[in-house]
């Protein structure tokens, strides 16, 4: 499935969109996850359910979000 949510991320670009500090921090300001727009994201942006499908390399780029290592 390339978009959970029509207003969401397409999947396919979640990994550029991890490298960039103004969509996280977009989502993370308005509470709405960058993949499905559900509500209760963490730092990198990702609700619960949308962050535990994540596989490498976008898992890596979300737990770097995570640890602090990404602004």
């Amino acid at each position: 499935m390339d978009r959970l949510n029509e207003e969401g991320v397409p999947r396919h670009q979640l990994g550029w969109v991890l490298t960039q500090p103004r969509f996280v921090h977009a989502a993370r300001r308005i509470d709405a996850c960058l993949l499905c727009r559900h509500p209760k994201v963490n730092e990198a942006g990702l609700c619960d359910g949308c962050y535990s499908s994540l596989e490498s390399p976008e898992l890596d780029l979300a737990e770097r979000w995570l640890a602090g290592a990404m602004p």
